[in-house]
């Protein structure tokens, strides 16, 4: 006669083996997703900030706690989901054949978890893990542009909100009659890069004017481009040679200072003509540190772009232009949005513009090639 405990043992074979075959998933996806090295950074960037004088930087220390907050909500949930699979699978292996019920209900739970949490690997781009910039720039189309602008603004807040990232407008040029002219925006959390890449490129959109007294239908052009956050200037090295800074009074609406004194910095990459200019901060200094970070990430932008080793290697050019459009907004005739690349597209045209991205991002990632 087979005892008891063997025939509950036998009962939660079953569970046994996909509790076990979810450690091994997960241990895979840690180890894949480098959350060890990645440990150590968080490690060593607590250690830096809790010591008192890094505040006397508070640029730098601020720049740390958020890469510190970021790193954070990127391993925690890891951490968390392995715990608890190891807990379960200790427990189920106990044969406790009264909690089969319940330990199906927390297997099934955590299975639905890692399935959430395996969008993580589908980022596997060398920058994918930082934070983001947003540069928004109005084109073609006049007031409806510059509205159609701040409308991708508004859209990419939102989705930043939903998504629990932190967001910071760095610059922001307001336009006469409505909209914006320009908007920077850094966005910070897991993998915000990763996400956000998708949306590089312009942006079109079609819809009867607000603007027009004959109401007539207008398309309207936004530029919209997605840099890799650079932490470190170790991260790529630019010679100083190649650096033009030039400072000068920041101007305000209709041409008025906004404050007296040469706060404003423009930096120029002489060999590929791109130039940063901020003058939102509060200091010289903190308005060129601001734009030395924006130039850098453009830099590395431009490199992917172009697949050179080094950034010696660029050649001039834009890391988007107003040649690669990847998105079409429609309000008129008809409601849809599609992108150009992967063909998707939603009807849900006002839930997309309230920030409503995810599908299109997850669509672009999954057409990517992994290596």
């Amino acid at each position: 006669m087979t005892p008891l405990t063997d025939i509950i043992k036998e009962t939660m074979q079953p569970l046994l083996k996909r509790i076990t075959n979810l450690s091994t998933q997960i241990d895979a996806a840690i180890e894949r997703l480098e959350i060890s090295k990645k440990q150590k950074t968080l490690a060593k960037l607590e250690s830096e900030l809790s010591r008192p004088e890094i505040w006397n930087n508070p640029i730098d220390a601020q720049e740390k706690s958020k890469n510190l907050a970021a790193l954070n909500s990127t391993i925690e949930p890891w951490l968390v989901l392995n715990a608890q699979v190891k807990d379960i699978a200790e427990l189920i292996g106990m044969g406790d054949g009264s909690l089969e019920k319940e330990f199906e209900g927390q297997v099934s739970a955590l299975e639905k978890e890692f399935k959430t949490r395996q969008k993580d690997l589908m980022f596997h781009g060398k920058y994918d893990d930082h934070n983001a910039i947003i540069r928004l720039s109005a084109g073609v189309g006049g007031t409806d542009a510059q509205d159609w602008t701040e409308m991708l603004e508004r859209m990419y807040l939102r989705w930043a909100e939903k998504s629990g990232m932190q967001t910071d407008i760095i610059e922001r040029s307001t336009a006469e009659e409505a909209g914006i002219k320009s908007s920077i925006i850094e966005v910070t959390g897991p993998f915000a890069y990763g996400k956000l890449r998708s949306e590089n490129g312009v942006h079109r959109l079609v819809r009867l004017s607000p603007f027009n007294s004959d109401n007539l239908r207008q398309t309207s052009f936004a530029l919209v481009e997605v840099l890799p956050k650079i932490n470190s200037p170790k991260e790529i090295q630019v010679d100083d040679k190649d650096i033009k800074i030039d400072v000068y009074r920041a101007g305000g609406h209709g041409g008025q200072s906004v404050n007296t004194t040469d706060s404003a910095v423009r930096v120029t990459h002489i060999p590929t003509g791109i130039v940063v200019a901020i003058q939102n901060e509060r200091s010289q200094l903190q308005n060129r540190e601001m734009a030395m970070k924006i130039l850098l990430s453009k830099l590395t932008q431009l490199q992917l772009d172009q697949h050179v080793a080094s950034i010696t290697e660029l050649q001039a050019g834009e890391s988007a232009n107003w040649g690669s459009q990847i998105r079409n907004y429609v309000l008129h005739p008809y409601t849809l949005v599609k992108d150009t690349r992967t063909k998707y597209e939603e009807r849900d045209v006002q839930g997309v513009l309230d920030g409503k991205i995810d599908s299109f991002i997850e669509a672009f990632l999954s057409n990517e090639k992994i290596v």
